[in-house]
Formats: C-alpha cells, structure tokens, sequence
C-alpha cells in the first residue's frame, strides 16, 4: 500500500503502525489524509495478519484537526460541497471505528478537533504528559459535528461538556479524567506503555477479539447512518452563520474574532 499522507508498517507478530505522516503541519487532516485513511481502514480491516493497529502520529503532534487549506476551500465552497467534505470525514471516522481489529492510539503530543475524534475511536489510548488538548471549533464560530457522536461515547455527555463547547484546552492528566485517554505517561515509557495494551491481544483469539469489539459497539451509544447524517446536516448549517463567517476571516486576518472580550 502506497500513499502520500499517511504511512503503514507491520512487525511479524501482525502488529500494523498506522502513522499519520504530515508532520510539517502537525499531521492536520487534509482531503488526502482523510481519503487515505478511509482508505486504510479498509485494508488493515481486510488483512488476515493483522492482529492489532497501533495509530500515531509523526513529530510533534499526534493531529492538530482540520489543515488550513481544506479549511479555507470549505470556507469558499457551496453547501452541497461542504456536505461532501463534512461526509467524508464522517466515513473515515465510521471505518475506524468500525475496524474489526483492536485499534490502540499511541498519542505522542497535541490533538485538537478532529484530532479527539480520531482519538475518540481508538479502542483505547495511551497520551504523553505535557501533550494539550482542545475541541476548538467554536473559537472559529463552527461546531464539534461529525466527530461528535465518537466524543460523546467516549467521554459520555456529562464530561464531555466540561470541554465540548468551551474550546478550553486541557492537560494530559484531564484527558485521561475524561476516559479520553486510559493512561498518561512520560515520553519515555510511551512505547512500553503501548506494548503493554498490545500483548494481551496476541494471546486471544482474533475472530472473538473482532466478534467482541462488534458486540460492544452495539450494546454502547448508537451512531446510525442517521446519526452521522444528522451531524453533517449541523455542520454545514453552522458554515452559513454569520458568527462561521466572522469567526472563519478572523483566523485568516490574524484578529481576534468580534464577540471576543475581555
């Protein structure tokens, strides 16, 4: 498998690294990236020899949430566009939520948006201290949407509105109060730390590891096709509101947004 924003590797226990290669923008979700990932999903999901899917990030970040540049194109598109992209991303997010495989987040530093989504879906998560977190979108005037449905079953709808609709950013440490992550540690024990989620997965079964993790799904929080669509449906209606609209052209003018005080 060959792709640009993303890269796959496997040792020969069947333990795959799915890691998100763009660290020169802190592994932002692009189109591409979001395509590739999807695309991934699929394959690990599909791969016999897989047992296990570690997912990280290059450099600095674990994913910094939406890139710039699709950003300002979602700025600029149509409705019926923005609905399009606002999909795609839900279906990324569905597949690896889906992967029958267990899918273990290795979080070597800062997510913010899409970033907790991705988190969000990861059957559990291992952060390193001093790394920060945020769902920022309403800083721009936008909505946490698509990745909501995975954030609300993760943290459940008490926690997650102690940071869902403030856009505070938030420690390691509360990351892990929040069961956004299931351990925090430092960025030397970040690998055995990771080992340690893995090995108990190579002694079980893979058809009743597949067969189980399906069976939780579906005794957790539903998220239906309608559910997902519910979400883009709010999304692209928030990108038509003035506050989107002021909130969007302040971060590219570098200004501080009009409803900002004190």
């Amino acid at each position: 498998m060959s792709f640009e924003t993303i890269s796959i590797s496997a040792d020969d226990r069947g333990v795959a690294t799915l890691l998100l290669n763009r660290p020169e923008k802190h592994n932002s979700l692009s189109a591409r990236m979001i395509t590739e990932l999807a695309e991934a999903a699929e394959n690990l999901g599909n791969d016999p020899d897989v047992r296990a899917v570690i997912l990280t990030g290059a450099g600095a970040s674990f994913c910094a949430g939406g890139d710039l540049g699709w950003m300002r194109e979602q700025f600029e598109a149509d409705r019926m566009q923005r609905i399009a992209e606002a999909r795609r991303l839900a279906m990324m997010l569905k597949a690896l939520n889906e992967l029958p495989k267990p899918l273990i987040g290795r979080v070597q530093g800062q997510a913010f948006g899409g970033g907790i989504g991705m988190m969000s879906v990861c059957d559990t998560v291992i952060a390193v201290e001093g790394a920060k977190f945020g769902l920022t979108e309403v800083r721009l005037g936008l909505i946490p949407a698509t990745i909501s449905p995975y954030v609300l079953a993760r943290m459940g709808e008490g926690k997650a509105r102690r940071v869902f609709m403030s856009a505070r950013i938030f420690s390691a440490h509360e990351a892990k109060d929040l069961n956004l992550a299931a351990n925090v540690v430092s960025a030397e024990e970040l690998d055995t730390a990771v080992e340690s989620e893995i090995r108990p997965y190579l002694a079980a079964a893979p058809a009743a590891v597949a067969a189980s993790k399906a069976l939780a799904r579906s005794l957790g929080p539903s998220i239906t096709d309608e559910i997902i669509e519910d979400t883009i449906g709010r999304l692209a209606d928030t990108w038509e509101t003035p506050e989107a609209r002021e909130g969007i052209n302040a971060f590219f003018d570098k200004r501080k947004p009009a409803w900002v005080s004190g």
